[in-house]
């Protein structure tokens, strides 16, 4: 049973962050969450796991005895990985940005594992880059139905021979600026 924790309390860890990145669009025994996460230990791991689905945000999809064992099938659950505007409003300015950092260290790990990664043929798949956007509410609103719209048909494994990504999306308003300066003024 979900409890009524905050979805920012529950996630915003360094290791619950990577557990849920791990299970996106997939499902994923403990064996194999332990072998994709190989330096969390198995303690912390199964903790942070059972406080995941305690929240509601993973569920156990399969359990089997696995030499006298039980080994469970986990899958993102029905309360989504998503910190929400409300939430975030919520937040005070250090929570933010401890939330924030803990984003942004999950992004530059994974870019680590990557980089020592032996396998150079995988530059192929990395890119990044940055671009200012002029946006209203409306706009940004559009924007994101349209990221989902766009992304949603590979959101899930099909077993076709695709590769797994991670894309990572940061909105940061900028501070008022002074707009341009009108051409009366800047004749002069």
């Amino acid at each position: 049973m979900a409890d009524d924790s905050s979805i920012a309390d529950v996630v915003m860890h360094p290791v619950r962050l990577r557990i849920i990145q791990q299970l996106g669009g997939r499902s994923l025994t403990t064996a194999q969450l332990r072998a994709a996460l190989p330096d969390v230990t198995q303690a912390t791991l199964y903790r942070h796991v059972a406080t995941l689905v305690d929240a509601g945000i993973l569920t156990v999809t399969e359990e089997r005895k696995v030499r006298g064992a039980v080994e469970r099938t986990l899958a993102l659950g029905d309360r989504m990985a998503h910190v929400d505007q409300t939430e975030l409003r919520a937040m005070s300015d250090a929570q933010l940005r401890s939330a924030f950092l803990a984003f942004l260290g999950d992004v530059s790990a994974d870019f680590d594992r990557f980089v020592d990664g032996a396998d150079p043929s995988l530059r192929d798949f990395v890119g990044f880059g940055r671009v200012p956007l002029y946006v209203d509410a409306p706009g940004l609103a559009a924007i994101q139905a349209g990221l989902s719209e766009l992304l949603a048909p590979y959101l899930s494994e099909r077993g076709d021979g695709q590769r797994r990504v991670s894309l990572a999306t940061v909105l940061i308003p900028e501070p008022d600026a002074p707009g341009p300066v009108p051409r009366s003024q800047a004749d002069d």
